[in-house]
């Protein structure tokens, strides 16, 4: 992100929701229900079955959600060395500075 504020000149300003509350994601908890209420009684064999349940869910209202498999792999445990992190232009929020920050050009 630092690579992309320092080529466009734009703050990127990152809030993220605090581990175990994806509840407070209004899209997310509104659609759950509907996702829930689609896929009952069906067993849950593979990822693509998985993935067409929930592409083929939708509300009275006309909502409907995208969803496709990432397949690609993540590393785990990645650590950013104390020298990297000091190339970052980070500002730190006051409310929940861990979780909301704004990157700047260098």
């Amino acid at each position: 992100m630092q690579k992309f504020a320092d080529k466009t000149g734009l703050k990127i300003t990152v809030c993220h929701f605090p581990p175990g509350t994806s509840k407070w994601n209004k899209i997310e908890h509104k659609m759950f229900s509907f996702i829930s209420m689609n896929w009952r009684g069906k067993p849950l064999i593979n990822y693509g079955m998985i993935i067409n349940l929930i592409e083929g869910t939708k509300t009275k209202k006309g909502l409907k959600i995208k969803a496709k498999m990432d397949k690609k792999t993540y590393e785990l445990k990645q650590k950013v060395s104390d020298e990297e992190f000091k190339k970052i232009n980070l500002e730190e929020h006051k409310i929940n500075s861990k979780w909301n920050y704004t990157l700047s050009k260098i």
